[in-house]
């Protein structure tokens, strides 16, 4: 598995899906499904993606670190 980190290609809006995706080794477009299925049932979706948004660095600063 990869480190996790939000990818400079492949984002829509701030590229969470896409770098969970290449963590778990699954499509990006299968992880923005996922999220949004998951949104039609309750819970803290919304919060969960801006906290992994602002923790999960940048591809360009992940590379800098390793």
């Amino acid at each position: 598995m990869s480190s996790l980190y939000r990818p400079r290609d492949n984002r829509w809006i701030a590229g969470v899906c896409s770098g969970l995706a290449r963590r778990f080794g699954i499509s990006p477009n299968m992880m923005r499904l996922i999220f949004v299925l998951s949104c039609l049932l309750p819970g803290p979706q919304f919060v969960i993606y801006i906290v992994l948004w602002v923790l999960m660095p940048d591809e360009s600063k992940a590379r800098t670190y390793n």
